[in-house]
């Protein structure tokens, strides 16, 4: 008998506290709405995956503002090639995104046509 009745007091216990855990989260997300902090959380995520500048992609290639599209995709398939050997899939990565930044800088824009 007291077994069952210390079995419905922990149930009973438990479903209380799961009803509070869940109210105090609907609120949090309320008040966190009425502050701005989950604008404010998006727009950091947003900031934080923006494409690589230019100066960074040549900081990673190593190569100078004058150099050619040659020596920037023979730079790219070295650094590319020992990432990709004994390297980190994160700098092989990064070796791509500077490739790609630099390449919209390098080729020329196809003419639209109507």
């Amino acid at each position: 008998m007291a077994a069952r009745i210390l079995a419905n007091l922990i149930v009973m216990g438990s479903s209380i506290l799961a009803r509070a855990v869940v109210q105090a989260y609907r609120q949090a997300l309320a008040n966190a709405s009425k502050n701005g902090v989950a604008q404010e959380a998006v727009q950091n995520i947003k900031r934080a995956s923006k494409t690589m500048t230019e100066a960074e992609a040549r900081q990673i290639l190593d190569v100078a503002e004058n150099s050619s599209w040659e020596e920037i995709v023979q730079k790219y398939d070295n650094l590319f090639e020992r990432n990709a050997k004994n390297g980190s899939f994160y700098l092989q990565s990064k070796v791509h995104r500077a490739k790609e930044c630099l390449e919209a800088v390098y080729q020329p824009k196809e003419p639209e046509t109507k």
